[in-house]
């Protein structure tokens, strides 16, 4: 299966998006082309039917001297009949066969293209997400490839089976009576304009449709990640609401497109029914007049019936394909994104003490959201090896600004930031955060077991390797009260933990990665006293032999770092150890006055 597949961009609102697909179909061109061949064989026998009923009537009921010289020659009155069944079976294995194929590359097309796009959304950068909502990234993950699965597994292959069926279907009815062929060729063209304009309208109510969908699934997304909230203050009712009226302008939207594809249905349907009666009525004529035999007559209704079905099916299969087009162009929208922060061309071997040095020179950085308004302005700031340093502050003074620029989930605006002496931007993004180990103020549990979120630290660490990081971080205290001890699935972001216990499991998971470099991001803010305890003894385990950076608005958790760095509007305005800071009267004794009743 490719593990990444360029494709050609498209312009989403056109047609012509499908044509990123063909990379996608590309690898699986021999099954391709066994299922072209078993449409072509599947048609060719097909188009044999009616003449074989021919020659049945003009043997059974007519001119035998005329059925012996055609397709089923001099066979008996049975032999005829069985010649037909011959075909209708060998028709129905090529059709099957046909499905089984044609179904096999859709489905093959579809989880190629949702890991396509799965993988280009988790190498785009945190301010990709600031714009496009999860849910919506969802909605295009499963409706929409849902919808080219049905195009590429099913629709296509019908629509030129419908093709096929009407090319033949027209030579043979020029070849049966061309008089007959001309009336029905010039009644049909007239309903060509109709049908293009309406299909157009389809194309255009289809993107709707699916964008409808998609703000419903937004909005649930949003709502169901947050229900503890919508239930503390009431807002079930509300929410319910806000859902029911995206879920109506959903289903108004795929009315009109539904009721615009009906029109479209009935006007082709009467119309090519028309046209097949009106020429009929002059065919019979021509029987009665010793024109044409019967058998003739009943094999170009045969014809008409296949000319007609094939219109009918390609109206339908048209109707998909627009579906399909503006789902294509959304699923290409994601594919083509390019990641805000970009991997270096060639990017240096890194350097790996086991202490890490840190560097921010002279950096100032602006959130692209917000370009006027500086998050940081001009810090210069160095840590030594295994040194631990607290970030202090007021709110938006840029204390998670510089953790997230070190992680390169943002770009500087100006100066550099070095780990080890290395420019981060002259490193690859994965040994860059591969020398890093963070634990997050709110740690994400996974829908896994125990162990399994622990081994989310390091996926190759044994299971020695992630017990003795439990110990390390105080997890095996409450892990073996647990039905099944590190077996125990731990809900949905760990719903069956306390916020300690979640804090500890991120704690583990944070020595297991054994990076030179941790991060601590208000890891104890949340906390009541006992569990903050218990956490503070797993957080010196990980910070033992590893150069720190603390993130802290509660000074207590911090009074035995190195150094502390207190920071207020994007600049440093005071660095030194907890006595000096004391000692000098400014932001950091006011504070510590505030919560140490000092």
């Amino acid at each position: 299966m490719p593990q990444s597949l360029p494709v050609a961009p498209a312009n989403p609102r056109r047609l012509s998006s499908l044509r990123g697909l063909l990379p996608f179909l590309k690898p699986y061109r021999a099954r391709i082309a066994l299922a072209f061949v078993l449409l072509c064989v599947g048609s060719a026998t097909i188009l044999l039917v009616p003449l074989a009923f021919r020659d049945l009537i003009d043997f059974g009921f007519g001119d035998r001297e005329r059925a012996s010289g055609g397709l089923l020659g001099a066979l008996s009155l049975n032999g005829h009949f069985l010649a037909l069944f011959g075909l209708a079976s060998f028709w129905a294995v090529t059709v099957a066969s046909r499905f089984y194929v044609v179904s096999w590359i859709g489905e093959r097309v579809t989880a190629d293209l949702r890991n396509a796009v799965y993988q280009r959304v988790l190498g785009q950068s945190p301010q990709f997400f600031e714009t496009l909502q999860t849910g919506e990234v969802l909605s295009r993950l499963t409706g929409d490839t849902t919808l080219i699965q049905t195009v590429v597994g099913s629709s296509i292959s019908m629509g030129l089976r419908s093709l096929f069926q009407f090319i033949g279907g027209m030579v043979m009815l020029a070849v049966t009576s061309f008089y007959l062929f001309s009336l029905n060729l010039g009644l049909m063209a007239l309903l060509t304009l109709p049908i293009i304009a309406i299909g157009r309208r389809v194309k255009k109510l289809s993107r709707e449709s699916q964008d409808r969908i998609a703000d419903a699934s937004a909005l649930a997304g949003e709502i169901l990640n947050a229900m503890p909230t919508v239930q503390a203050f009431t807002q079930e009712k509300q929410e319910a609401g806000r859902f029911a009226q995206r879920t109506e302008s959903s289903f108004v939207t795929a009315i009109r497109r539904t009721r615009v594809r009906s029109a479209l249905t009935v006007l082709i349907i009467t119309a090519v029914m028309g046209t097949i009666i009106f020429v009929l009525w002059v065919g019979a004529r021509q029987v009665h007049d010793g024109i044409l035999t019967g058998g003739q007559l009943a094999s170009f209704v045969l014809y008409a019936a296949l000319v007609a079905g094939g219109v009918g099916t390609m109206a339908e299969v048209w109707g998909d394909v627009m579906r399909a087009a503006g789902a294509t162009g959304r699923l290409l929208e994601l594919l083509h994104a390019e990641p805000a922060i970009r991997e270096a061309g060639r990017p240096e071997t890194p350097i790996h003490p086991a202490r890490a040095r840190i560097s921010f020179e002279h950096v100032v950085f602006s959130y692209p959201a917000r370009p006027q308004i500086l998050a940081l302005d001009g810090i210069n700031l160095e840590i030594a090896p295994g040194e631990s340093v607290a970030l202090v502050g007021p709110s938006g003074a840029g204390k998670t600004s510089l953790f997230q620029l070190l992680l390169r989930y943002y770009e500087v605006s100006a100066g550099n930031i070095r780990l080890n002496g290395q420019d981060i931007r002259r490193l690859s993004l994965h040994d860059l955060r591969g020398g890093i180990a963070i634990v997050p103020q709110d740690p994400v549990i996974f829908s896994a077991d125990a162990m399994e979120n622990i081994r989310y630290g390091r996926a190759s660490a044994s299971d020695g390797e992630v017990l003795e990081a439990a110990r390390a971080a105080r997890v095996d205290e409450f892990i073996e009260r647990l039905p099944d001890g590190y077996q125990t699935f731990l809900g949905e972001r760990g719903t069956r933990l306390s916020g300690g216990q979640r804090q500890r499991i991120a704690i583990a998971r944070a020595i297991l990665k054994g990076a030179p470099l941790l991060l601590l991001d208000e890891a104890t803010s949340a906390l009541d006293a006992e569990s903050e305890i218990l956490v503070q003894k797993g957080l010196s385990a990980a910070m033992e032999g590893r150069t720190t950076l603390i993130i802290a608005h509660r000074l207590a958790t911090v009074q035995k770092v190195d150094r502390i760095v207190v920071m207020a509007h994007g600049r440093i305005v005071e660095i030194g150890s907890p006595e000096d800071l004391r000692s000098q009267g400014g932001l950091y004794a006011r504070l510590a006055a505030l919560q140490l009743d000092l």
